[in-house]
């Protein structure tokens, strides 16, 4: 199977004390570019999501979207600094005696003194947090690649069908090449005929000329390496995988072949062949662009 680019995965998750959802889109792109947007509260994962993101793709923009809800964040834990406490009624006690004052020190008093009391936020485990992320992600990523999948299936389709079309233009321009020599040779000898009358034809010289024409528009070379290039991108799309650079680069190859067919041409119907086979190469590249 081949994978597109183009994808869309979505998952909310959600326990008695936290809620997450993951959203995901992607198009496509030469490299695996990932931009994530999530509470500061997760920054510290972003490198474990990146690396868990690549066992389910190779290629493309994808924009991931977070939002993360924590029920605990209101539950909070009162500190009691025992320590500072201790320091407080040993200085107090020292200030009484020095200065020759009533100690009339009580623990709701000293209680109100700055630090003896905090309030803090409750601890995050930072494993179970993981693994709850992980669910997520793991969910979304899932509906992502297969939404992939059936974009790709739709893909090859298509691809299958535009190789089909170049094959039909390739066996079109090697049928009519044979032709055009010999129209060639007709149209040659007749025109020497008229030049010089009577005269009788020198079939060497003839013979040459019609050789030099033949070399100058032969395209047996463009069209053995086409042929072989539809064929080996027909094998890579039915057996899958990761083959967006490879056809593209594949593709390319055609392009150039078309283009020397073009040049060659010296007959409307080649020409006309070929610049349908470079239509149809274009648009096979604009869709190889889309897969993974």
């Amino acid at each position: 199977m081949i994978k597109s680019m183009t994808g869309f995965g979505r998952c909310e998750l959600a326990r008695e004390e936290r809620r997450i959802t993951v959203e995901m889109k992607s198009v496509n792109h030469r490299y695996l570019d990932v931009n994530i947007r999530m509470p500061k509260k997760l920054n510290q994962f972003e490198s474990a999501i990146r690396n868990f993101l690549k066992q389910y793709m190779e290629r493309g923009k994808v924009d991931l979207f977070l939002t993360y809800e924590d029920f605990t964040e209101n539950k909070m834990n009162l500190r009691y600094n025992r320590e500072l406490a201790a320091e407080y009624v040993s200085y107090i006690r020292q200030m009484a005696q020095e200065f020759q004052l009533e100690e009339d020190l009580t623990a709701a008093k000293l209680s109100r003194y700055p630090e003896i009391f905090s309030m803090e936020e409750q601890a995050v485990d930072e494993k179970q947090l993981w693994n709850f992320l992980e669910e997520g992600l793991a969910l979304a990523c899932r509906q992502f690649v297969t939404s992939r999948i059936e974009e790709g299936e739709n893909l090859k389709a298509d691809l299958l069908e535009k190789l089909s079309n170049m094959s039909r233009y390739v066996e079109g321009i090697e049928a009519r090449s044979p032709g055009i020599v010999e129209e060639y040779r007709g149209k040659l000898k007749a025109k020497v005929e008229e030049l010089l009358g009577d005269t009788q034809i020198d079939e060497g010289r003839l013979a040459a000329e019609i050789t030099i024409y033949a070399d100058k528009i032969c395209t047996d070379e463009e069209l053995v390496r086409l042929k072989s290039h539809i064929q080996g991108t027909q094998a890579a799309l039915k057996e899958g995988g990761s083959i967006g650079r490879k056809l593209d680069f594949i593709a390319q190859e055609m392009n150039r072949e078309a283009n020397t067919i073009l040049s060659k041409a010296n007959d409307l119907e080649v020409s006309n062949l070929a610049i349908d086979l470079k239509t149809e190469i274009e648009k096979l590249r604009e869709q190889i662009q889309n897969i993974e």
